[in-house]
């Protein structure tokens, strides 16, 4: 390599944290030298600038109270799922045994990465969110008092205004707009007094959501992680009418007892919902496997994305197509099934799924299985159909087609009214679900 005259040697321009230092050459070769590996003559006059990824004090803080630490986590679930949610934070992959249920969904404890796979693994939770504070506080002085140091740094990447999710009872303090107007102050003169120190993070692409919970004049404070509604896995473009949430769908198919290695009929699929959830059963692909989350625009995540991306590549390996489909799904309307057609080409789950624009009263299980499986049924009851008031002639005609062809399969059927349980001729366990803005029944058990 040629060799520079010393008088000649040029200046290392280095930005760190926003300061500009000039270091001379002699004193920076090795650093120099490590990130330019080239043969050619290096011009003596040229000066070089570079990025130096050295550690902000911010950095190191998140670190420690962020990164570094056991936080407590929430995963919100629709009523009637904790028990279910609980089992799938204790059961592999996620292996979480502190975990208990709490009012709407379970609480646990963990490190940020938790909270990571949590999102990324969780079938039935609605949301999962990180707590950041609590505190009490009878009088808007002493709220804005609490607010005054808080570290909004260690969880905002900028000042942006969040989305607040606020809810009082049996507190002093309950005017939602009020509260939300010390927070955002909070914020915005937390930033103002850091200047540069707060560091420089991009504008989120979606608000962040602040969720703050007052209960006898005690504040629990709430970082969303999740971004959208985790029932929103990032497939399905295409809708029905009152479509079933995919937390709902895995939750169902959990009770009823659904195994990859036995068959599935969907015989009135709608938009797919059932046969997606139990094909990304069947393949291992995770809940969140095709979508974004916000924890991706926390400030943490600048130190742990690695980790994030090695989490997925690494599960990427237990990701493996069906050796034969052996979910079927069918309905009788033709542009709902082509769409559906459309998402299991896209995201490659042909070898899991058939789908075919197929009448249920038309079926027989020889048309798609040799062996017995599980049926389900979201009928269209209610918004979905004007007529059958009551819905009471096609439910009737469900238990007899099930009881004429189906024998020896098992069965999970949403009915949307208690009288219509009366029917059933089978033994049977009922679960209530909260699904389209109605409870419902689930009805589950064995054709016999």
């Amino acid at each position: 390599m040629h060799k520079v005259n010393p008088r000649n040697r040029p200046k290392i321009d280095l930005q760190i944290t926003g300061y500009l230092l000039e270091i001379d050459f002699s004193l920076a070769g090795r650093i120099a030298s490590a990130l330019y590996f080239f043969n050619e003559t290096m011009d003596p006059d040229r000066n070089f600038k570079f990025q130096m990824a050295i550690p902000t004090r911010l950095d190191k803080r998140i670190k420690r109270h962020v990164i570094g630490r056991n936080r407590e986590f929430f995963a919100a679930t629709s009523p009637g799922f904790e028990s279910l949610c609980l089992e799938e934070l204790r059961a592999p992959p996620l292996n979480i045994n502190a975990a208990k249920i709490s009012a709407g969904g379970v609480l646990f404890s963990g490190r940020l990465h938790d909270c990571y796979r949590a999102n990324l693994h969780l079938r039935t939770a609605s949301r999962i969110l990180m707590r950041i504070d609590s505190f009490k506080a009878t009088n808007f002085r002493i709220l804005t008092k609490k607010l005054v140091d808080f570290p909004w740094e260690l969880y905002l990447s900028t000042p942006a205004e969040p989305e607040y999710h606020i809810t009082a009872r049996h507190s002093r303090v309950f005017h939602s707009g009020a509260i939300a107007e010390r927070f955002s102050a909070s914020i915005v003169n937390r930033f103002a007094a850091l200047g540069d120190l707060a560091g420089s993070g991009q504008s989120p692409r979606h608000a962040p959501k602040l969720f703050i919970r007052l209960v006898d004049d005690r504040f629990t404070v709430s970082l969303d992680s999740s971004g959208e509604h985790l029932y929103k896995r990032g497939l399905k473009t295409q809708t029905s009418a009152a479509p079933i949430r995919e937390t709902t769908a895995a939750a169902i198919l959990k009770i009823a007892g659904y195994t990859p290695s036995r068959g599935l009929v969907d015989p009135m699929c709608g938009s797919g919902t059932f046969s997606i959830e139990a094909a990304m059963i069947a393949q291992s692909i995770p809940a969140g496997w095709f979508r974004k989350f916000a924890f991706t625009q926390w400030p943490a995540f600048r130190q742990t994305c690695r980790r994030w991306q090695h989490m997925k590549s690494e599960w990427q390996k237990n990701i493996t197509p069906s050796s034969q489909p052996l979910i079927f799904a069918s309905d009788i309307d033709r542009h709902i099934c082509r769409e559906l057609e459309k998402t299991i080409l896209k995201y490659n789950l042909s070898t899991s799924i058939i789908a075919a624009n197929e009448d249920f009263f038309d079926l027989t299980p020889a048309d798609f299985s040799d062996t017995t499986g599980l049926v389900v049924l979201n009928p269209p009851y209610g918004r979905r159909i004007k007529a059958a008031k009551g819905g009471g002639k096609l439910y009737r005609r469900i238990w007899k087609k099930l009881s004429r062809d189906f024998h020896g399969w098992k069965f999970a059927v949403i009915v949307p009214r208690k009288q219509l349980l009366a029917d059933i001729p089978f033994s049977t366990r009922v679960h209530p679900v909260f699904h389209g803005g109605l409870t419902v029944s689930v009805v589950v058990g064995n054709v016999t």
